[in-house]
């Protein structure tokens, strides 16, 4: 055990399939998620036996249901624990469905100068092969790479960062894609292979205290809708949107889906610009799968910098809170 090795982990448990129960071992789709205790998944790994471990169970939910007060009491509990010299990162255990919007909070809010990992499963704790271990296995050994840093998804061998990884696939083990960047690099036996820089840090300090704070003190996220632009779009969405606008929820943005290069279907544009007359914010991103809104002088929206349609709505709501 290396002098890295002996300093002391944090794993965060918040639910998921990897803490799914089924009532059958050949059933991988047909479980409840988050029934099992996040030290109850790290048992399960002998190899992290020998590894010095505080184990917290945060919150124990299917990450469909993703919540502000959730993101609040993970954020918290990753800063403080972030703050303990003796601590050398951090790895979290997460539902597929939302792990990017989480990875993309954490790293847009706390920036970490140590590893945040995040890790998750696509079959149950229960099934008769379950990949849930050696994720966390996986995890563990980015999280003690000595240079590690920033927020990561560690998934099937492989460490996406938090602003590139989006989940492609619905069933297979290796659901996560980072498109045209490809991933960070890879787990190979406890032994990484890095093919980029991890992501980017606050500097001097373990996270980014004011980010942290302005999240914390928020009520709500700033009301962000995401709709998509496609054939025979009317743009009644949109006005349904404004014309049903309480005070308590106020519209602040909407982000569209746009067709290939962010093309919106005129009759949806126009209902747009009508949303950004009176006040909303609006962004576009493409629809597709892999590439990005390439700007160019005719664009009638500010483009989501690359950002996928679910990353854009977040990182405008963020925005919007001053993060």
């Amino acid at each position: 055990m290396n002098a890295n090795q002996a300093r002391r982990l944090v794993v965060l448990g918040t639910g998921g399939t990897i803490a799914g129960r089924a009532t059958q071992a050949n059933d991988n789709v047909g479980y409840v998620a988050g029934q099992v205790a996040v030290s109850d998944l790290v048992a399960m790994v002998p190899a992290l036996a020998a590894c010095p471990l505080d184990v917290e169970q945060v919150a124990q939910i299917n990450s469909k249901d993703m919540v502000l007060g959730v993101w609040q009491s993970l954020a918290e509990r990753v800063a403080e624990h972030l703050d303990r010299p003796e601590v050398a990162g951090i790895v979290i255990t997460h539902g597929t469905d939302t792990i990017e919007e989480t990875a993309f909070l954490l790293q847009t809010v706390l920036r970490p100068s140590k590893p945040v990992v995040l890790t998750c499963a696509m079959r149950p704790a229960t099934a008769l092969v379950p990949d849930g271990p050696q994720n966390l296995s996986d995890a563990v050994a980015v999280a003690l790479q000595p240079d590690a840093r920033g927020v990561v998804v560690v998934c099937a061998g492989r460490i996406h960062g938090a602003d590139d990884v989006a989940k492609v696939h619905p069933y297979r083990t290796d659901p996560f894609d980072s498109g045209d960047a490809g991933p960070l690099g890879c787990v190979e036996e406890a032994q990484l292979r890095m093919f980029r820089p991890w992501p980017q840090a606050v500097p001097e300090r373990t996270h980014d205290a004011p980010g942290l704070q302005r999240l914390l003190g928020a009520d709500a996220l700033p009301r962000v809708e995401l709709i998509f632009s496609h054939a025979n779009a009317d743009g009644e969405v949109v006005r349904a949107l404004l014309a049903h606008n309480p005070v308590a929820r106020r519209l602040r943005g909407i982000v569209v889906a746009g067709t290939g290069n962010g093309t919106v279907h005129d009759d949806l544009l126009a209902a747009l610009k009508q949303a950004q007359a009176s006040g909303v914010a609006v962004v576009v991103a493409s629809r597709c799968g892999q590439g990005r809104v390439v700007p160019h002088s005719g664009q009638p929206l500010p483009d989501s910098a690359g950002l996928s349609p679910v990353k854009a709505r977040l990182a405008l709501a963020l925005q919007l809170l001053g993060i």
